[in-house]
Formats: C-alpha cells, structure tokens, sequence
C-alpha cells in the first residue's frame, strides 16, 4: 500500500479552491448571500485528526515494541488517515477559495465569515497534519518473507 503523496494533496487542494471561489462567484451573482461554514466544522476536522491519532497509537506502539498486530488494524487506522488527509486538502481548498473570493470584494467581509473560514482553513490544515503522522504510524516493518512481485524467488 502506497502512502498519499503530497502533490495529490495539492493539486486536491488547488483544484478545491477553485471550486470554492467558483460556488461563492456563483452564489453571488445569482443575487444569494455567500456561503459560509459553520464554527463547528473546523472543531469536528480536529476531533477526526485526534480519532485519527488514536487508532494508529497502539499500532505505532505494537511496532516499536516488537509485538505482532493484526494487519487488518493497521490498514483500517491507515485507510482512515489517508481518506482523513485527502477531505482536510478538499476543505482547505474550499475554504482557501471561499476566504479567496470574500477577500476579492469591494464590500469588506463580515469579521464572522472571515474568521469561520479561517478556521476551516486551520482546522483542515491540523486534520491533514494528524492524518499524515496516523499513516506513518500505521507503517509496519517488512517480513523477512515478504517479496515484490518482481523479485526472483530464492
């Protein structure tokens, strides 16, 4: 299984940001108000980074400790930090794009909205930062039968 790689996380990212100042461009010239996130979302990224962190913790200590572990674990903590990692580069995008778009107007933003999508943008930032630490935890060490399928046999 290959770790999530930090180009796809920007071009998601990049890609989200645009979506994000497209909606609120959109949003705004069919004469609605701009979007704007709720205060609990980026409190809700960082409760999945933290839940992300504490189920890779026992892997990460089975590791070092020596002790065996039931991949399946190992993978189901990694396939979480890794789908936890690429919805924090999707919401940083967006809310890049939204803060992007908000900041563009003649009309000085609300300090509500300015400060919701800043947090959106922090708080998918430390989602992406846990996911990225739960993954490296959940790496576990080669077996010494293991071969690549490329590999001759000995």
């Amino acid at each position: 299984m290959r770790r999530t790689s930090p180009g796809v996380l920007i071009v998601i990212g990049l890609l989200s940001a645009a979506a994000g100042y497209g909606f609120d461009h959109l949003l705004t010239i069919t004469g609605n108000a701009t979007f704007t996130p709720t205060i609990f979302l980026p409190v809700l990224l960082v409760l999945l980074g933290a839940t992300c962190l504490l189920l890779a913790w026992p892997v990460r200590r089975s590791v070092r400790s020596g002790i065996r572990i039931d991949p399946f674990r190992a993978v189901r903590a990694s396939m979480l930090a890794q789908a936890s990692s690429l919805l924090g580069a999707i919401l940083a995008g967006f809310g890049a794009g939204l803060l992007a778009f908000l900041s563009t107007r003649p009309v000085p933003a609300p300090v509500g909205s300015t400060v919701a999508m800043v947090a959106l943008v922090v708080g998918a930032l430390l989602l992406i930062g846990a996911a990225l630490l739960a993954e490296q935890f959940c790496t576990l060490p080669k077996d010494s039968d293991d071969r690549e399928p490329d590999d001759p046999a000995p």
